[in-house]
């Protein structure tokens, strides 16, 4: 429980509450919380921390303690429970160090500022995979029912920008978990989707980190097996700019490939090719569509 009564939150929204390093926050009501009373953050976009970096941290809060205060929400003021709206490394550690208490700053915010927080935090803060980076992009947009846009503004980050990462979560799981390992890079990942075929674009990951193959040399090999059938593609009727501006912003929406094609000499008949590559890339564009097979 708190030893000292629950200073009220600032409440101006998101700027006010993802304070924790830009103001002097001595100005604020510091206290201790029981650790054990701390939940952590369920929207954290961060899967692997720095066990190393944790332990020396822990060290650290042993002998010297916890300098600057975690931020949390408290939010039923009758219950002794607080969730965590950042500072997950130092309650990590303290944790570690078997630290009864910590010192925090309790703040009002709500579950979207929470979201938010979490994700702002890390991205201003620490290295995040890329692949944890599309996650939290993806996790905004399905929360909160933004667009790609709206995260990007929110965010400091261009379209183009979100619509990239958010791709990356279209490729195979295998492919996956060599991004959260931090073997594969992001600009390798890109590359990587342009492969049309799922195994090849699995077995070239593979030999692209067995051979620290650069981005160029990646993007040779792929268009060696996109190619090595020998079939002559018939050279696609050039496009208005109307139709490359629609399927860039459709890229862009879906986080995938996505192609206006003209099926008939009918003007303004067609059909529009919204590509997957996994079940769980199928599963985000349908959730997206509001689609629930459940």
């Amino acid at each position: 429980m708190a030893n000292k009564k629950k200073p009220t939150g600032l409440g101006k929204g998101i700027e006010a509450l993802f304070q924790d390093n830009n103001v002097d926050t001595s100005k604020e009501d510091v206290i201790d919380i029981k650790v054990s009373e701390i939940k952590p953050n369920p929207y954290q976009p961060r899967h692997r921390f720095d066990q190393k970096a944790l332990q020396d941290l822990a060290i650290s809060i042993k002998n010297s303690g916890v300098f600057q205060p975690i931020i949390v929400r408290q939010p039923d003021p009758q219950v002794a429970s607080y969730e965590l709206l950042t500072g997950e490394r130092r309650l990590r550690a303290s944790k570690i160090a078997k630290q009864a208490t910590i010192p925090a700053i309790v703040r009002n915010a709500t579950e979207e500022q929470m979201m938010e927080i979490a994700v702002m935090e890390n991205l201003q803060r620490e290295d995040l995979t890329a692949l944890e980076e599309a996650e939290a992009y993806n996790m905004l947009m399905t929360r909160l029912d933004l667009t790609q846009a709206q995260v990007a503004s929110r965010l400091g980050k261009s379209r183009p920008y979100i619509a990239n990462y958010l791709r990356i979560l279209g490729l195979p799981s295998e492919v996956k978990e060599l991004l959260e390992d931090n073997q594969l890079s992001m600009g390798q990942a890109r590359t990587l989707l342009s492969v049309n075929n799922k195994q090849d674009l699995i077995q070239l990951a593979k030999k692209s980190v067995a051979e620290s193959m650069t981005v160029r040399q990646l993007e040779q090999a792929a268009a060696k097996i996109n190619g090595k059938k020998g079939t002559k593609k018939k050279k696609a009727p050039r496009k208005s700019p109307f139709v490359r501006e629609s399927e860039g912003q459709l890229q862009e929406k879906f986080g995938t490939q996505v192609s206006i094609v003209n099926s008939s000499r009918k003007k303004g008949k067609g059909k529009i090719e919204i590509q997957y590559t996994s079940t769980d890339d199928l599963n985000r564009l349908l959730e997206m569509f509001g689609v629930d097979l459940n």
